[in-house]
C-alpha cells in the first residue's frame, strides 16, 4: 500500500503548495482521493499514470478539494479514454460537474458515473474481491465526509515443502489457499494449517478530510494503519477551529491516540504559519507516532 501526497494545504494554492489531493495505491487499485486546483500537473510530477484511475472519493464540495474535478474529467477526454470512470462524492457533485461540461460543449467520450452521497451514518460505497471502502462522517460547514480503505484477508500461502511431502496434486492448490483441508488417498485428513501460512495482515488507511474534533469517528478508524487527519490550526490558534469547523494538531494526535492507529500523518495546514514542523512537536505531546504531509511526499505501509 503506498500514499502519494499531491496536495495538503489549506485554502488558496500557492506556487510552492498546493491545496488537498492524494492518490492511494491499495491492491492494484489507483484511488485518486479529493481533487483540489493542481491535481492534473501534481499526478504529472509523481508520475501517476491517467488511465488507471478510475474511481475519485470527493470529501466535500469547497472548492480547495474538488475544484480540479472538471479539469481533470476533461483531460481524460482529450487523452481518449474509453474506460468508465466512478465518482464518489457528496450530493451536488454531479450537477455541478455535468453543467460545466454541458456548458463547454464537451461532454465525455467514456462512461462518467457518480455516486451521490448524503447519509451521515458510514456507509460502504466500494467493493470488490480485494478492497472495501467506507465512508468517514465528518462535522465540517458542509456535508462531508472521510473514507476508509481496507483490505480484504487474501488467501492463504502455500508451504510448498509440505505439500510436496503430502504429495498433494497441483489441481488442489486453490482449495488449500482458499484454506481448506486435503482428504489424500488413502483416507487421511491433512489440516490446512500443516500445508500454509498465514497471509500478511490486512492494511488500512483512514483518510479525514477538514473536520472538527469529532469523537464518534473513532470507532470507525480503530486500529487503522495509518490516519491522515487535517490540522488547520496550531493551539495557539485553537479558538478559531470551532468557527471553522477545523481541527489542531493536538486534536488529530487525540483521535489518533484514542483510536489506536498505527501512525498519523498531518495535513491541511493554515499557511499563517512559518514551518510545518511547529505541528509535528505538538502532536507528538500526545501521540509519538507522527508525520508530516507535504505535497510530493510518499509513504509506503
Amino acid at each position: 500500500m503506498r500514499l502519494t501526497i499531491l496536495g495538503c494545504y489549506s485554502a488558496t494554492p500557492r506556487s510552492l503548495t498546493n491545496p488537498t489531493s492524494q492518490v492511494l495505491e491499495i491492491k492494484n487499485h489507483i484511488f485518486l482521493i479529493d481533487c483540489g486546483e493542481g491535481t492534473q500537473v501534481q499526478l504529472r510530477k509523481s508520475k501517476v499514470k491517467f488511465s488507471r484511475i478510475k474511481h475519485i472519493f470527493i470529501s466535500h464540495l469547497h472548492g480547495d478539494h474538488f475544484f480540479g474535478l472538471p479539469g481533470l474529467i476533461s483531460t481524460f477526454r482529450l487523452l481518449g479514454r474509453e474506460k468508465e470512470l466512478h465518482v464518489y462524492g457528496p450530493k451536488g457533485i454531479k450537477e455541478a460537474i455535468t453543467l460545466l461540461l454541458k456548458l463547454g460543449d464537451s461532454w465525455t467520450n467514456y462512461p462518467l458515473h457518480f455516486h451521490e452521497l448524503n447519509s451521515k451514518e458510514t456507509e460502504l460505497v466500494f467493493e470488490d474481491e480485494s478492497v472495501t471502502v467506507s465512508t468517514i462522517p465528518l462535522d465540517h460547514r458542509v456535508y462531508t465526509n472521510g473514507f476508509l480503505f481496507r483490505e480484504k484477508l487474501a488467501q492463504r500461502n502455500l508451504d510448498i515443502n509440505a505439500v510436496k511431502q503430502y504429495k498433494i496434486d497441483k489441481s488442489q492448490f486453490n482449495n488449500i489457499k482458499a484454506g481448506k483441508d486435503i482428504v489424500l488417498e488413502d483416507g487421511e485428513i491433512v489440516k490446512n494449517e500443516l500445508l500454509t501460512f498465514d497471509p500478511p495482515k490486512p492494511k488500512s488507511y483512514a483518510f479525514c478530510s477538514d473536520t472538527a474534533y469529532k469523537e464518534s469517528i473513532i470507532p470507525l478508524i480503530k486500529n487503522a494503519d495509518l490516519l491522515y487527519h487535517e490540522s488547520t490550526f496550531l493551539e495557539s490558534e485553537k479558538h478559531l477551529a470551532p468557527k471553522t469547523k477545523h481541527s489542531t494538531a493536538l486534536e488529530a494526535a487525540s483521535i489518533a491516540k484514542k483510536a489506536n492507529v498505527g501512525q498519523l500523518i498531518l495535513g491541511h495546514y493554515s499557511t499563517r504559519y512559518k514551518s510545518i514542523e511547529l505541528f509535528k512537536e505538538e502532536a507528538k505531546a500526545v501521540f509519538e507516532n507522527v508525520d508530516l504531509a507535504d505535497d510530493g511526499a510518499i509513504f509506503d505501509f
